[in-house]
């Protein structure tokens, strides 16, 4: 497996009611990330990228979903997978505030 680039390993942040509010509450951020990127990676892209510190890092693989038509389904979406980023206390992302 080949070395993931710096910009590889994050793909987008998920922006979401639930994740605004665990922006707020808790300071957690929720990105959407390669699937081989691993936390280490996911910590050293994100210190990296918006100049933070980084407390822990949650990762998920997110099902993909089904769609059915009639008698017959097919895929809506494919898996991927969710980091949940824990900053350290006083740093926070500029690109989740509204």
């Amino acid at each position: 497996m080949a070395e993931l680039h710096l910009y590889e390993v994050l793909r987008r942040p998920v922006v979401t009611e639930k994740g605004s509010g665990l922006t707020e509450a808790l300071n957690q951020y929720i990105f959407e990330v390669h699937m081989d990127a691993n936390k280490p990676q996911i910590r050293q892209a994100v210190e990296t990228i918006f100049d933070v510190k980084v407390k822990k890092v949650n990762t998920m693989i997110m099902p993909a979903k089904r769609g059915v038509r009639g008698r017959h389904q097919y895929m809506r979406s494919q898996e991927w997978k969710k980091a949940i980023v824990t900053l350290e206390a006083g740093d926070k992302i500029e690109l989740f505030e509204v």
